[in-house]
């Protein structure tokens, strides 16, 4: 199973379609906020799963501001971090994480990419597609066969 993460595509049209490309082979889409209205663009022709959460910047939203996914016996923590004060420390998004069992915590809001593994749980930030911070234009994956493999990959323009 193969899953793309994007965040913090922050209304950039020209990214969004950039975005469209790299996630057309995904089984799931998860957008992890900022802002959630893009998704419908996003996943314009996209036949996978899809879930996304609000962030800070996604005034008004429905969409929830946090998601336990659960994919077979892997637990997956989603949030836009902003609540957890992750752009000073993971700490909390640490604590979080253990406290729901997650075996993989996603998270945005920093705009700076990121994945790490911590007390077995999988830590990822994708960054952003549209505006990045310290590194490239990215989007998250994780594949889950028999293990987890979770990477960035450079989008490129």
């Amino acid at each position: 199973m193969r899953i793309a993460i994007v965040s913090d595509t922050h209304r950039s049209d020209k990214y969004i379609n950039v975005a469209r490309n790299y996630i057309k082979n995904a089984d799931i889409l998860i957008h992890l906020g900022d802002n959630t209205d893009d998704v419908e663009k996003l996943t314009k022709g996209f036949e996978g799963e899809v879930y996304s959460v609000s962030g800070n910047c996604d005034y008004g939203s429905k969409m929830p501001s946090e998601q336990i996914i659960e994919l077979g016996d892997k637990r997956i923590f989603i949030t836009h971090g902003h609540n957890y004060g992750v752009k000073y420390s993971l700490n909390n998004i640490y604590y979080r994480g253990k406290e729901l069992n997650a075996d993989i915590v996603l998270f945005g809001h920093t705009h700076e990419a990121l994945v790490l593994e911590e007390d077995g749980i999988i830590f990822m930030n994708p960054g952003s597609i549209s505006l990045p911070r310290g590194t490239s234009r990215s989007i998250g994956y994780i594949e889950i066969n028999d293990e987890i493999d979770a990477y960035l990959k450079k989008v490129e323009d």
